[in-house]
């Protein structure tokens, strides 16, 4: 695998540009040390321990996951303070119970006073307590209990005084940056979102909750941090260290910045239908991005004169977004390099990625899957 060419790889591959990498990671570890507050990437964009380290500086200490199964992955190399960072469901919590006796801090989140229950019902061996994040919801409308209603202060509360539970923070993903377009607008939504978030725990603190740390995060709003989230104990994005195509548009980064391609090979000339066939499908790309793009689904590298019309599973058609398609200028075995729309699903679609530093395979990846 070493020094062999990225062209010579066997298509469709997952391309891991190391250098952008590196440089995405140490931007934001950057931005947040000069700002002051604990940077807690999130996993979930490459599931890797390789990817993992850089991010943390080397430290594999402070991270977020998505899945339980990220939490149990990255737990047996070697990380620790690990934040499960999705509302809790009843058939995970034995194995969090499990992680949480194993490592010196894992925590959890919750947006309901039944995952609260269940915890109770559980208490955790050697007089370790549950370390508890409420998800609360600053307008972004996802998961998370109302900002503004009397619920949030509510369940705060008993989470407070519930035996064997700690009420370690409060959680807000700042998810509605991705309506955006430029970093204005990025700003000024991680402007609102830091706002409510630092309310509601000026509400706890009048409530006689006081300690509990705040977090919010997105690869939009950490890219573009207002001064006032310094205020915060810690941000968590997690996209940044790829980026993608989207990210280019709602601002966050430029094309440049992306660190991910798929590799595809020209596999068929149809000049009747003015159109290339390639072995890059859905299932190598994703379906993110339809519609979205004048090139099709991704970003073809090179070549703003074509767009990658369809796929099917296994199969992409390309065409020319106007007038007639040459395709001797395509040989049959030639590569195309197709910059994703959305990382983390084009990611989730490969079992191994194939690590680069200037077009030389250096190392591969193999990022943990399931639930």
């Amino acid at each position: 695998m070493m020094s062999r060419r990225v062209s010579d790889l066997c298509t469709p591959a997952f391309l891991v540009d190391l250098d952008k990498v590196k440089e995405n990671a140490r931007g934001m570890q950057e931005r947040f040390r000069s700002i002051g507050a604990q940077l807690r990437p999130h996993m979930k964009t490459h599931k890797t321990a390789e990817c993992g380290d850089i991010m943390t500086g080397g430290s594999r200490r402070c991270v977020a996951v998505s899945t339980v199964a990220e939490a149990a992955f990255f737990a047996e190399h070697g990380f620790d303070d690990i934040l499960y960072a999705y509302p809790l469901a009843p058939d995970k919590v034995e194995r969090c119970a499990q992680l949480s006796e194993q490592l010196s801090l894992f925590h959890v989140l919750i947006d309901n006073a039944a995952a609260l229950q269940v915890l109770r019902k559980r208490p955790l061996l050697g007089g370790k307590t549950w370390q508890v994040w409420l998800k609360v919801d600053c307008d972004n409308g996802r998961a998370g209990v109302l900002h503004s209603g009397p619920e949030a202060l509510l369940l705060a509360q008993e989470i407070w005084q519930s035996e064997g539970v700690e009420l370690t923070g409060v959680y807000a993903h700042c998810g509605n940056t991705y309506s955006c377009s430029g970093a204005e607008q990025i700003k000024a939504v991680a402007q609102k979102t830091t706002r409510l978030i630092l309310q509601f725990m000026e509400k706890l603190k009048a409530s006689g909750i006081d300690g509990p740390k705040c977090s919010i995060g997105s690869t939009p709003s950490c890219s573009h941090p207002v001064p006032d989230m310094a205020l915060l104990s810690e941000v968590h994005p997690g996209n940044y260290v790829f980026y993608d195509v989207q990210q280019s548009l709602i601002g966050s980064c430029s094309l440049d910045n992306v660190a991910v391609r798929v590799l595809t090979r020209v596999i068929g000339h149809y000049p009747h239908r003015n159109e290339l066939l390639v072995d890059c499908g859905w299932t190598a790309l994703s379906l993110d991005g339809h519609g979205r793009l004048p090139s099709g689904y991704a970003v073809i590298e090179g070549h703003p004169e074509l767009r990658l019309l369809s796929m099917t599973q296994e199969h992409g058609r390309i065409e020319p977004i106007s007038g007639n398609l040459d395709c001797s200028k395509f040989p049959l075995g030639s590569t195309l390099s197709l910059i994703p729309y959305h990382a983390c699903a084009t990611a989730a679609m490969h079992p191994v990625y194939f690590v680069h530093s200037k077009g030389i395979v250096v190392d591969t990846w193999k990022p943990t899957r399931g639930w």
